[in-house]
């Protein structure tokens, strides 16, 4: 049994789960029913999902929630990558990387972007492979508020929130049901909660809801947008 572990920001900036569930090994059927279940629940449809490369949730979320748009975990991307590469390239890799994700504006990060491409893509085919099939979802986060950037870049506010019910579970591992699993784990998401911090820059989540265009981070006005 996996479980399946959705987090979700209301407008005040509130961090709460909204789906914890079990299902088998990311599926996209296991995924579908979560999201539809979020959905029947009255989950309007998401401004932004955050998440890794697991192809299940994200072919889940295009039947369910189709057109939302998708930013790949930039850690869990990192980590695939750079397995492509030998140790001793590593560390220049790692750098290049951070140098995309690290730029203020899209323009350079397509620059830092395209330079990583160009260095590697002759020695290291699979690296630079993995890298450009989620260019556009690597890339989402400018399209937001710049103080939502550290938040949404990556899963590791999940990560983070579920690293003690991940030991937990671990330690209790074949003494308990699937039932009696899943209650242990959703209190002590319960337990988490109480103690998560509201996400950083929480009054532009407003804007956002609305539909109000960011570039680079920077909100737009009506004039800017219909130069773009």
């Amino acid at each position: 049994m996996c479980a399946l572990v959705v987090i979700g920001v209301n407008t005040r900036g509130q961090k709460q789960f909204l789906a914890i569930e079990d299902g088998t090994r990311e599926s996209t059927q296991s995924w579908r029913e979560v999201l539809i279940g979020l959905r029947e629940r009255g989950l309007n449809t998401p401004k932004l999902a955050i998440g890794d490369g697991a192809l299940g949730f994200w072919a889940a979320l295009e039947e369910t929630y189709p057109g939302t748009p998708q930013q790949r975990c930039w850690v869990h991307k990192t980590g695939n990558v750079l397995n492509c590469f030998p140790k001793s390239t590593q560390p220049k890799a790692k750098t290049m990387l951070h140098d995309i994700w690290r730029a203020e504006t899209r323009k350079s990060a397509e620059q830092a972007f395209d330079l990583f491409v160009k260095t590697f893509e002759d020695k290291y085919p699979k690296a630079t492979a993995s890298l450009q099939k989620d260019r556009t979802e690597l890339l989402a986060f400018y399209d937001f508020p710049a103080m939502h950037w550290q938040s949404i870049r990556t899963t590791n506010p999940i990560e983070s929130a579920f690293a003690t019910i991940r030991h937990r579970t671990k330690r209790s591992k074949g003494c308990l049901a699937r039932d009696g699993m899943l209650h242990m784990i959703f209190k002590l998401g319960q337990c988490a909660e109480q103690n998560w911090r509201k996400l950083r820059g929480f009054n532009h989540l407003a804007d956002v809801i609305q539909g109000v265009n960011f570039k680079d981070g920077i909100k737009q006005t009506q004039t800017e947008t219909a130069a773009a």
